[in-house]
């Protein structure tokens, strides 16, 4: 199924130039880095990289609208370590990810329920939902 969207709210665009052993930038230029291949001494970071920092960004913005929407106060030191991992299959190439969450002062039961909510909600858990291996673990 192909999301369609009724209303765009922003439009993130970069110009990337040398593919993993180059640099991206974006229109506004608020993003300027290098790119070097994972597990390479070169300069710069890798989509794998960016692709976790967005993700655990995002999710953790759906958990905080999870957790309004029944009134309750997240912590202030909540985190998410987003692990993605580039491998090999039959297929080729391919990408599997773990959501490592932290909701300390929260109990198992909610947490696991705000941590559930925000996976349904969350662009990127979308945007991943039967494409890779997904797990979710609070720490």
């Amino acid at each position: 199924m192909t999301t369609q969207l009724d209303n765009v709210i922003y439009t993130g665009k970069t110009h990337t130039t040398g593919g993993r052993d180059g640099a991206s930038q974006s229109s506004d230029g608020r993003l300027d880095i290098k790119l070097s291949t994972p597990g390479s001494s070169g300069p710069g970071t890798n989509p794998e990289q960016l692709f976790a920092a967005g993700w655990s960004a995002c999710f953790i913005g759906a958990i905080g609208k999870a957790a309004a929407s029944r009134k309750i106060k997240l912590p202030a030191d909540l985190a998410v370590d987003a692990e993605v991992d580039l491998g090999q299959n039959a297929d080729g190439y391919g990408l599997q990810a773990r959501l490592n969450v932290s909701l300390p002062g929260i109990d198992a039961a909610t947490a696991r329920e705000l941590v559930e909510t925000a996976h349904q909600t969350c662009p990127y858990s979308k945007a991943t939902r039967g494409n890779i291996g997904v797990t979710i673990n609070l720490v």
